[in-house]
């Protein structure tokens, strides 16, 4: 029998039911995936914005999380489809490739509302909620009914947590569903450049999919003439960090949130439960409208009455100071000094959590697969323009620290960003 051949039978004949994407066109699901979408743990999906409060700035950018992973399962199904018929794929089961493509479609049922605002707080991960999601309740019962996987692979798959017996298979599909090639980040970023009618995110992904080669169980790499399909999705990426997902109007909404929804769970106004499963509407009348006056805040986003930002520097890893500012409490201890200087300063009347200092998370520009030429691999680093060196400058350019403030504050500052210095220098 030809290698993979019931996989590949299956990925010929059993995807006939359309769903009309603006993106991709005609996304094709089988019956039995289209049972999962018909679930309402998925269509939850369908009242979380995929950018979050990028929308104040692209108003555009309403496409929803449901959107989203239908392409990447779209994506993920032509990725499979290639390797599967590669005539150097390793072995893989229908039972494997199918647990992938669920676990590509369902991979964000865990997501929290408002996009990536609730990262690094003393929050359950979404991936271990999706894998908790995946293994009870209707949508076990169809993957095990009407799928034939057990829930537990796709769990597997996504939340590398879940216990499972060891498989190089499974390893292969982690990989896949999480690189520097995902089905994920080709979806995202053309999806979010489509929506916010931006052109920096738009990706070929017929040629960057005809480049792959597998790598056995270990993942995926290109043929050498690949490197640029990873190059342009690597300055995609810088691109859309800049432009759209780290524009300051972004993150002003973005730290607001996380600053109440942080301290919310400090002094015992809001209990991690209490988040999982809302999406953006019930968060924002349900958390949002709460007495607490922090979540004032919150309010505030969902009717584009934002703070200031007042002052950024560049982040600096070596710089110890900065450093210090990845942990939010850190960040904390330094907005109450920020606060009691600019009180000083301004002699103006200030809310403590009116005051805030915004660090965005590290991203990655690097990629870690392999670059074959005549059969022997290589290093993507050493292909490609994308060197440490330019890695670095590009993260550089992008992390600020940013000191945000009422706006009635900000007017009243001289020299805010000099004031800003100080307080960071004296921290």
């Amino acid at each position: 029998m030809q290698q993979n051949g019931a996989l590949r039978e299956h990925l010929a004949v059993a995807y006939t039911d359309p769903v009309r994407d603006p993106l991709w066109g005609h996304i094709y699901l089988s019956p039995g995936m289209m049972s999962l979408v018909s679930t309402a743990e998925f269509q939850q999906l369908s009242r979380i914005k995929q950018l979050g409060p990028s929308y104040l700035v692209y108003p555009g950018a309403t496409h929803t999380r449901l959107n989203h992973s239908l392409g990447v399962f779209h994506v993920a199904r032509r990725l499979l489809d290639r390797l599967a018929a590669h005539p150097e794929a390793p072995a893989l089961t229908l039972e494997g490739g199918t647990a992938f493509l669920a676990a590509a479609l369902l991979h964000d049922v865990g997501h929290f509302p408002y996009t990536h605002g609730f990262r690094n707080l003393p929050l359950t991960e979404h991936e271990v909620l999706t894998g908790e999601i995946v293994r009870e309740g209707a949508l076990a019962t169809r993957i095990r009914e009407r799928l034939k996987v057990d829930p537990a692979i796709v769990a597997a798959i996504v939340d590398e947590r879940v216990p499972v017996q060891e498989s190089g298979e499974i390893t292969l599909y982690r990989r896949l569903l999480s690189g520097s090639m995902d089905p994920d980040k080709l979806d995202y970023l053309n999806r979010d450049a489509y929506f916010c009618g931006v052109p920096y995110g738009l990706q070929d992904i017929d040629f960057a999919l005809s480049r792959i080669v597998p790598d056995g169980y270990r993942g995926i790499g290109l043929e050498e003439t690949g490197v640029t399909a990873v190059e342009n999705i690597l300055f995609s990426k810088y691109l859309m960090y800049r432009a759209v997902y780290w524009h300051r109007t972004v993150r002003v909404a973005t730290a607001m949130i996380k600053k109440a929804v942080f301290l919310g769970l400090e002094e015992g106004a809001l209990a991690p439960a209490e988040l999982y499963g809302l999406d953006d509407e019930s968060f924002l009348t349900g958390i949002g409208g709460r007495s607490y006056p922090p979540f004032s805040l919150i309010r505030r986003v969902g009717t584009r009455n934002l703070l200031k930002p007042a002052a950024d520097v560049p982040y600096d890893p070596s710089h110890p100071v900065h450093r210090r500012l990845s942990d939010i409490r850190e960040r904390t201890i330094l907005e109450d000094r920020a606060l009691r200087a600019i009180g000083a300063a301004t002699r103006t009347p200030i809310e403590p959590y009116e005051v805030i200092v915004d660090l965005p998370d590290p991203v990655s520009f690097e990629a870690d697969f392999p670059i074959f030429s005549d059969g022997i691999a290589g290093a993507f680093v050493e292909k490609s323009v994308f060197t440490p060196e330019v890695v670095r400058r590009f993260t550089e350019n992008l992390r600020r620290i940013r000191l945000i403030v009422p706006h009635r504050v900000a007017e009243t500052l001289s020299d805010p960003r000099a004031l800003f210095l100080e307080i960071l220098d004296a921290f």
